[in-house]
């Protein structure tokens, strides 16, 4: 592969369809909402929370997750939603992304009210004058700033996430936290759905949390529901579980695309006694997963992080994803959290992957060709064509 800049890497249309609100804030934001809203912060300093929460290295999952009861705590209220979601767009525009999908966890962000609609509302509203904003001047040739927004139901959580959870588990009768997972899914995509036909720029339904012990399956009637109603899937799998939870995503929830993916390719991985022939069970999971242009929401930097066996980038199965032919979009997870921007990871992949001209351009195109764009598949189009025709410029140029 010729010489990839950084320079050039931060010219060219990009995007981000892996992307946590909560995750994203600006470290001064949210020290400042902090203050503001009585939050307690470890630190009240940059350097400080740096050090004891916002770390360039995590033990583990959990340790990188600890961070988001800060952030969770500070987007308790509709301006402050606002706020993040507008900063959230000037930070990516910063760098040449043009396309964004953030997604959030609309039932993490509930107070006093019960409802979930004035949070998604927040949130647009706050990406909806960002749009205005960075459109209002746009220079010649350039692509204009577009969003849409997932909704993310939680593979598992309890009465201290949330007031919201809080309600729903003192409600809850007899029954057990699976059932209750399951009402609050089927809940928050009945809602996603309604919203989207009202206009709002909802354009997916998500699965996040805790993988191991809590399969995408308890979670199935909500997926279902966003199918019958033409509302698209992604589901993180694959990143702290093995290539059978891939599999159920897809087969179980009719996933789009799949957050993160990491263990796709490792036999270790595999819990299933059944599975008997693990290498030829990958290699089919593989093989389907790139015949039907499954997107894999790659974050790079976020697992580096959070898998204590990947040192380097070397490591990490990316580069087996793209020889074998699969449709690989690469994402920050959360920009706050990772230390990350998405021009970071872009040149990571330049660095440390044995990559051709075209496989870096499908890389960083692929998002806009496998995004859930808000509005009709011809005008979807008539932008991804914008976006190669600039990509493709700014190569030869």
């Amino acid at each position: 592969m010729s010489k990839i800049t950084e320079q050039f890497i931060r010219k060219i249309p990009k995007t981000d369809l892996h992307l946590h609100l909560d995750g994203s804030l600006r470290l001064p934001s949210l020290i400042e909402m902090a203050k503001a809203g009585s939050v307690n912060l470890p630190s009240y300093e940059e350097d400080g929370l740096k050090a004891l929460v916002f770390k360039d290295r995590y033990a583990n999952l959990g340790e990188y997750l600890a961070g988001f009861a800060f952030t969770v705590g500070v987007l308790q209220n509709h301006e402050n939603l606002e706020r993040a979601a507008f900063e959230l767009a000037e930070d990516s525009h910063a760098e040449g992304v043009r396309y964004i999908e953030v997604r959030f966890a609309p039932q993490l962000h509930i107070t006093r009210s019960r409802e979930i609609e004035p949070v998604v509302r927040a949130v647009a509203r706050g990406l909806e004058k960002a749009k205005k904003h960075l459109n209002a001047s746009l220079p010649a040739g350039d692509l204009p700033f577009e969003f849409g927004l997932i909704l993310c139901a939680m593979r598992r959580f309890n009465r201290d996430m949330s007031h919201y959870y809080a309600r729903l588990f003192s409600r809850a009768g007899n029954s057990g936290p699976r059932d209750i997972f399951a009402r609050a899914s089927l809940s928050l995509v009945k809602e996603a759905v309604r919203l989207r036909d009202e206009g709002l720029p909802v354009v997916g339904f998500d699965l996040a949390g805790e993988e191991a012990g809590y399969p995408a399956a308890h979670h199935q009637e909500a997926f279902e529901y966003a199918h019958k109603n033409f509302l698209r899937k992604t589901v993180h799998a694959g990143e702290a579980y093995g290539p059978e939870s891939i599999f159920q995503a897809i087969t179980g929830c009719h996933a789009n695309r799949i957050g993160h993916g990491t263990f796709l390719f490792s036999e270790e991985a595999i819990k299933l006694k059944s599975i008997k022939d693990k290498k030829k069970y990958i290699g089919q999971l593989a093989e389907y997963i790139a015949n039907q242009r499954i997107t894999i929401e790659v974050c790079p930097t976020s697992n580096l992080q959070t898998i204590p066996e990947f040192n380097t980038l070397e490591d990490h199965p990316i580069q087996l994803m793209v020889d074998n032919g699969l449709s690989v979009s690469v994402s920050t997870d959360n920009r706050l959290v990772s230390h990350t921007s998405v021009t970071r990871e872009l040149m990571l992949c330049a660095q440390h992957l044995d990559l051709t001209d075209n496989q870096f351009r499908d890389l960083a195109l692929a998002g806009f060709k496998r995004s859930f764009f808000p509005r009709p598949y011809a005008e979807k189009r008539a932008y991804v064509l914008r976006a190669i025709t600039r990509y493709d410029a700014l190569a030869c140029g």
